[in-house]
């Protein structure tokens, strides 16, 4: 159990950005998750939801210095902003491990510390610049395997630990659904980080 004192120390007013619909996190017209983008079939709308994510992650963490980006939740947990962004990081190198077969090493998780992507969240600019810039680096990189690969049958070309058996074949469909449930799970984390960091609430 939390104690009060901890509880107090922590504790912010809630408040969002939003005008219009105060439980929003910014007004409509300036959310950059919305576009004119026709989603007119199954693959553009999985990559939609994908992009939607990525840029939630991206507005959670928006105005944070690296002792708050750092900050985390609760006891035992070793939960904080930055360490979502390192691991979503290890996330996007693990989907194009699995689909593009690439030579892509964890960045952050070794044998002998496997949550070093949150282990080594700490509140120091240096490595939060460094996670922001492996975060791009690694999305644009999937971004590229996807836009050559227009077939979601398309199976994976390395080895997979995501399917009834390791090694086994998957579809691409189905990384991008695991993915995209990744993103969207992690960011509901980012719901409730962001809320205990400065108060600020919304979608």
């Amino acid at each position: 159990m939390v104690s009060d004192e901890h509880t107090n120390e922590r504790a912010v007013a809630r408040w969002t950005q939003s005008t219009v619909y105060p439980d929003m996190w910014v007004d409509p017209d300036d959310d950059p998750r919305e576009t004119d983008t026709d989603v007119v079939d199954e693959r553009s709308s999985l990559l939609e939801n994908l992009r939607h994510y990525r840029l939630t992650l991206e507005m959670k963490c928006a105005g944070l210095d690296a002792e708050q980006m750092a900050l985390r939740s609760v006891p035992p947990s070793t939960m904080s902003l930055l360490g979502l962004v390192r691991h979503l990081t290890e996330e996007e190198r693990h989907f194009r491990r699995v689909m593009a077969g690439e030579d892509a090493p964890k960045l952050y998780r070794t044998e002998e510390d496997r949550d070093g992507d949150w282990n080594g969240a700490v509140a120091d600019p240096v490595v939060v610049e460094d996670a922001w810039r492996q975060w791009r680096v690694e999305v644009e990189l999937t971004d590229r395997y996807l836009a050559g690969v227009g077939d979601l049958t398309t199976r994976n070309a390395g080895f997979s630990d995501l399917g009834p058996e390791p090694g086994g074949q998957l579809q691409l469909r189905d990384v991008l659904v695991a993915q995209i449930g990744e993103y969207a799970r992690h960011c509901g984390h980012a719901d409730l980080l962001r809320e205990l960091i400065d108060g600020r609430v919304g979608q």
